[in-house]
């Protein structure tokens, strides 16, 4: 039934754009061509070769010894992603698996995961929403590849080693903007937005507010995600002082959501996917996220050598659901046990940074001096309930059936009021300059950040104080650019990443729950070259990351041996011929697990990892067709290991995506119509094997369609 409504509904969409396309057409022959060329420049999906650099600023990508692009907004706008995962799926060196049982998005970098408490907000952790975060709040998302614990300091979840994402909020800019957008994706879920920006007196103060509202089910059965965001900025430009206020609201809610699968202990096969669209959740899961959360933000320039800076960001945030789990003891029939576990929680964050920055010149060298500091606040406070304590009740991974919600069963801490369970302070500073040679050709940048992290946790039930550790440590950087020719950039780097030590989970196999590990390190070595011509970028580089590895041995989580990751990235983007553009890249991975003490693990591959990524986005204005853009976007991930001894693996995968975009004019307003389909081939796959405590699957997503009508007033 569900497919016989499904294909009604895009045979009624595709009849009505079939029938709206003549007149649209038409629409473009009659209407000022300048308008459709601006309102097609405007839509262009791009990648900006740079982006903030935390402790050294923004920053060309040229002139820095690292590997940092953002994806613009366009490109969220286009692509109609629901999540920040599905706007990184354009990246070749990301990919996106979930959290245990429930639908918080971690991303793959480099091989290391990357939390979602761990993302960035306009360079301050702690701030941006840590389960799902909304895309249509943000003017870019930044993608830094490879460690970064002296440019942002310490990551505080404890991720964040093989790369790290920062979310830029919208803001007002020169043009004046009124938009309105309305949008549909498969299954039956229905959205809208606005974004109003607007610049007054002589331009020097902006606001800009903007926020979107969509519910229903989406392509996976019985699948339903709702989120409304509502965004808001103010700023000034004085010219020598420059002031922003940021805020957000965001609320999203989950429900039946198709978690990732566990394979249980002495499976000697890997099961078959599912259905594409097949969902084996019980009705009664959901996750509800709630999220306020803002900063101030403001630059003075002492001369025009010096500048100072300061923001300050915060967050509360509220979530509780009841979320899903099954684990597989049959890979041939599907038999499988199902959890569920009732977890509230509130989060408090707060977080600062300041600084400044002085250029010098003198006996043929340029300084670029950076000192400051920054701060983190976290407190968390939550409580679980293991419904039907720890037996679990019988299911099927391919003929899922309902049963009854469990009852209460193990109890940790308050569930009507949770009390603190850790609060973290992680504090930092720093110092670095980068010295220019042969008029700023050659850049050489040190530095060093003193970080200290102090991090206590509570018992559950008592409060009672239970482990605290308060360690300092120093992240020096190394990085070296040289620039022979115009255009072509060469860079190295030796750079380390320090996280907050992992914490053992709350799980009936682990016999030392809730212990918080130490701090630490990862070091990176790191070389490659940048090419741009005209508009064309390309890249390439070549690292090699070590980490210490956290997993359990014999129902005892800890520290054992380390992970070795080395690969190679290229990357792509610009436009090839006039209205032929092209983003896409591949990168290749060998992670490899080293001294663990293990025969049978020592020396091979790492769970999760796929050997290698590619991806491709080609968007062609069509030179016989006004106002008509043909979008495509090629994915493809290699085999992936599923458990540290290596005995299951999952096979690589492709997926195709489709879409096209018209600009008509209405009343001299750019009316832009968009048409998607991800997944052509409605694949179904193991998209990810990735899970730091025990072998998991996350399936990838069926045929979605969409479809967007924005229209500029």
């Amino acid at each position: 039934m569900t497919d016989i409504r499904t294909t009604l509904r895009l045979t009624i969409a595709s009849a009505a754009l079939m029938a709206a396309m003549p007149a649209w057409a038409q629409a473009a022959e009659d209407a000022p061509e300048d308008i459709i060329v601006v309102a097609q420049k405007e839509n262009q999906t791009e990648v900006t070769r740079g982006g903030s650099l935390g402790a050294l600023g923004n920053k060309a990508a040229e002139d820095v010894p690292f590997s940092v692009k953002s994806y613009n907004a366009a490109l969220i706008l286009n692509q109609q992603p629901l999540t920040l995962g599905q706007v990184l799926e354009n990246d070749p060196s990301v990919r996106t698996t979930y959290g245990f049982g429930n639908a918080a998005e971690q991303f793959i970098i480099r091989g290391f995961v990357l939390a979602g408490d761990d993302v960035g907000y306009d360079g301050l952790y702690g701030i941006s929403p840590r389960q799902l975060v909304a895309p249509e709040l943000y003017e870019s998302v930044q993608v830094l590849n490879g460690a970064s614990a002296f440019l942002n300091g310490a990551a505080p979840g404890g991720s964040g080693l093989g790369g790290s994402v920062n979310l830029i909020p919208k803001r007002a800019g020169r043009k004046d903007l009124q938009r309105i957008t309305l949008g549909y994706v498969s299954d039956a879920h229905f959205g809208a937005s606005f974004d109003v920006s607007r610049r007054f007196g002589d331009g020097s103060i902006g606001v800009r507010i903007n926020g979107a509202g969509r519910r229903g089910d989406v392509s996976i059965d019985d699948e339903f995600r709702s989120s409304y965001v509502l965004g808001g900025a103010f700023d000034y430009d004085g010219g020598d002082l420059r002031l922003s206020l940021d805020f957000a609201y965001q609320r999203v809610k989950v429900r039946g959501l198709r978690h990732k699968v566990t394979l249980g202990a002495g499976l000697t096969q890997v099961p078959d996917v599912p259905a594409a669209d097949h969902n084996y959740s019980q009705p009664w899961t959901y996750t509800t996220l709630r999220d306020l959360f803002g900063m101030v933000k403001a630059e003075y320039d002492i001369s025009d050598k010096a500048m100072v800076y300061a923001s300050f960001g915060a967050r509360d945030g509220s979530e509780d659901g009841i979320y899903g789990g099954i684990t597989v003891n049959n890979a041939v029939t599907g038999a499988d046990t199902g959890s569920a576990l009732f977890v509230p929680r509130t989060d408090n964050n707060e977080a600062a940074q300041a600084g400044i920055r002085i250029k010098l010149d003198g006996a043929g060298m340029s300084h670029e001096v950076n000192l400051g500091g920054s701060a983190l606040w976290q407190v968390n406070r939550n409580a679980y309930d293991f419904l039907g304590g720890f037996a679990g009740f019988a299911t099927n991974l391919y003929n899922t059936t309902p049963v009854p919600l469990p009852g209460t069963g193990f109890v940790g801490g308050d569930l009507d009021n949770p009390t603190p369970v850790s609060r973290n302070r992680l504090w930092s500073l720093f110092a670095s300059d980068t010295i220019g040679f042969w008029d700023d050709r050659i850049l050489f940048t040190a530095g060093l950040r003193l970080q200290t992290v102090n991090a206590k946790s509570y018992d559950y039930n008592t409060g009672a104080l239970g482990i605290e550790y308060d360690e300092n440590t120093i992240s020096p950087v190394f990085g070296l650019v040289v620039k022979p020719v115009e255009g072509l950039s060469l860079f190295a780097n030796r750079i380390q990443g320090l996280s907050q030590g992992p914490t053992s989970p709350n799980d009936p196999a682990i016999i030392n729950p809730g212990v918080v590990f130490p701090p630490y390190k990862t070091t990176q070595y790191e070389g490659g070259a940048k090419l741009a011509v005209g508009g064309f970028n390309l890249s390439v580089a070549a690292y090699r990351t070590d980490q210490p590895v956290g997993y359990a041995v014999g129902g005892v989580f800890g520290i054992f041996g380390e992970q070795r990751n080395k690969g190679l990235e290229f990357g792509v983007d610009g436009e090839i011929v006039e209205g032929l553009r092209l983003i896409a890249g591949a990168s290749f991975t060998s992670a490899k697990l080293r001294d663990t003490g293990i025969p049978a693990v020592d020396g091979n591959t790492a769970p999760g990892v796929p050997d290698y990524l590619v991806n491709a986005n080609v968007e062609w204005d069509v030179p016989f067709a006004p106002a008509l853009t043909l979008t495509g976007r090629f994915v493809q991930t290699g085999e992936q290991w599923v458990d540290r001894a290596n005995t299951l693996k999952i096979p690589s995968w492709t997926r195709f995506d489709l879409g096209a975009r018209f600009v008509a004019v209405v009343g001299d307003n750019p009316l832009t119509f968009r048409a998607g389909v991800d997944n052509v081939a409605n694949k179904r796959y193991w998209a990810s094997s990735f899970d730091v405590f025990s072998p998991q699957l996350l399936q990838g997503a069926p045929r979605t369609f969409k479809l967007s009508a924005s229209i500029d007033l």
